[in-house]
């Protein structure tokens, strides 16, 4: 997979990467995982919130 980054964002990057002397990829790796986490959790919560309050046309629909 190859992340094509505007010139700001990878010069943010790196001088956050230069400043934790870590790889840039390893920091987009870590805030990739860390998006996916944070939006997995919300959409699971958006999706149990939604059957909650449409519970009773759930169960209609599938009768």
């Amino acid at each position: 997979m190859e992340l094509r980054l505007d010139l700001a964002l990878a010069q943010a990057l790196d001088d956050l990467a230069d400043a934790q002397d870590r790889l840039p990829e390893e920091i987009a790796e870590e805030a990739v995982r860390r998006y996916l986490r944070e939006e997995g959790a919300h959409v699971r919560a958006l999706a149990t919130r939604l059957a909650k309050e449409h519970a009773e046309l759930l169960r209609r629909l599938g009768e």
